[in-house]
């Protein structure tokens, strides 16, 4: 579960609690029909970013012969995760277990009926909204390799990672697992869902090896008006994704959903501003992707900081996103096709950090919910590092086995004659535009 802070902060040991949340009478003894309303609709907001809102923005964003096979990758990973998380995510993730996964007690959904709650709000609820969470975050690592790799490869790392990355560090941080424990703040997926599809991309850039041409010759966008329609629904879905976090229609949803909305506006305009300094004309591009780096940024912040300090964070996503991702690129020479690491990656790490930092209550115009009774910013700041690192190491170490392990197995990378014909045609005997 995701656990809401209160204005008089919070403990660890409350969020500990959170494994046992899967009894009815754990946290709640009746439904309330305004939460569960609420997240049910937060559910489909955040299903709506993967399909079509990611489908879109990321399939406008490569060539126009390799747009069907990444709609076909959104639309396949949304249908493995789904089951997956039914079959033994969703237990791995949020049964008691141990520190650092749940157990197998509630594989295939064992014991849940149609009475069964989770808190206020039914189970199933949950499941699925939290299914939705598992759904996007492989989905994100798409932009890591894109227009280079087998759809067999994708299948099987996506699966793989879902059970042995995402699972147990959902664990970890929402599960009552030893991040918990420790009080690391991540009220909707800084940790979760950014750092870890981040950094997942980026071993898979730097295992495939980069595009053909890249560094050579352009490899521009080939539909930036679909990029921006997809734009426009990520944009909306994050509301029910980080509001949605607060698993109750309440103020602290509410507070999630301005700063949301203010920190996504803060790191476009951000982004444009720095363009139109260094290039002379802010682009298009540019705009969406300072969005999105405004909103992973905010996203593990949403539930604990205020709306002056959603602005500075946002602020603070344009900078560092928008030079990450020139290093990336120009400096490293790291084909990250559409700048997962430096966008999402980045963003969950600062944004991780910053909300050890404006989560205080001491900061003035700046100040967040409050830390929990007794912490400074200073020791909140060591948890949110811990966190980080420990998301950073876990999620590369396994992706990149991960990764050499598929390609013995199946093999990674297309043919070179299969890249420069297009994975559409190659791979799906489609393509996406008859003309």
């Amino acid at each position: 579960m995701k656990f809401t802070p209160t204005n008089r902060g919070w403990s660890a040991i409350a969020m500990a609690s959170g494994a046992l949340l899967l009894s009815e009478s754990a946290l709640a003894d009746s439904l309330d029909g305004a939460n569960s309303g609420w997240i049910l609709t937060s559910t489909a907001l955040v299903l709506f970013m993967t399909l079509p809102g990611l489908a879109l923005f990321y399939g406008g964003l490569v060539r126009s012969k390799n747009i069907l096979s990444v709609l076909m990758q959104c639309f396949s990973i949304t249908c493995v995760a789904s089951l997956l998380w039914f079959a033994v995510g969703y237990s791995m993730a949020f049964t008691e277990g141990n520190a650092f996964v749940g157990d197998l007690s509630r594989a295939f959904l064992n014991g849940m009926t149609v009475d069964s709650l989770s808190g206020d709000i039914p189970e199933s609820v949950f499941v699925m909204f939290q299914m939705t969470f598992a759904i996007i975050t492989p989905a994100l690592i798409i932009g890591g390799f894109a227009e280079r790799i087998r759809f067999s490869a994708v299948m099987l790392f996506s699966a793989l990672w879902l059970i042995l990355v995402y699972a147990p560090i959902t664990h970890w941080v929402w599960g009552g697992g030893w991040l918990a424990q420790m009080g690391l703040l991540d009220f909707a997926g800084g940790t979760v869902v950014h750092i870890t599809a981040g950094v997942a991309a980026l071993v898979a850039a730097m295992v495939l090896g980069p595009r053909q041409g890249f560094g050579q010759m352009a490899l521009p966008p080939h539909n930036l008006t679909m990029t921006f329609t997809g734009a426009g629904m990520l944009w909306v879905g994050w509301f029910g994704f980080n509001a949605g976090s607060a698993l109750a229609a309440n103020g602290n949803a509410g507070m999630a959903m301005l700063v949301t909305h203010l920190s996504a506006a803060t790191g476009c305009l951000t982004w444009s501003l720095i363009e139109w300094k260094r290039f002379g004309k802010p682009s298009a591009l540019g705009a969406v992707t300072g969005m999105v780096a405004g909103l992973g940024t905010i996203t593990p912040a949403s539930g604990y900081v205020g709306p002056a300090g959603a602005v500075v964070i946002g602020l603070m996503a344009g900078i560092v996103c928008f030079y990450c991702t020139l290093g990336i690129k120009q400096v490293l020479k790291i084909d990250d096709s559409l700048d997962v690491f430096p966008v999402h990656g980045v963003g969950g790490i600062l944004g991780t950090l910053c909300a050890g930092i404006f989560a205080s209550s001491e900061l003035g115009m700046f100040s967040g919910l409050g830390l929990a009774d007794g912490v400074t910013i200073g020791e909140q700041v060591k948890v949110q590092l811990i966190g980080i690192a420990a998301t950073f190491t876990y999620t590369a170490v396994v992706s990149y086995i991960l990764f050499k392990v598929i390609d013995v197995i199946v093999g990674l990378r297309v043919t070179a004659d299969e890249e420069a014909e297009g994975l559409d045609l190659t791979g799906h005997n489609e393509v996406g535009y008859d003309i």
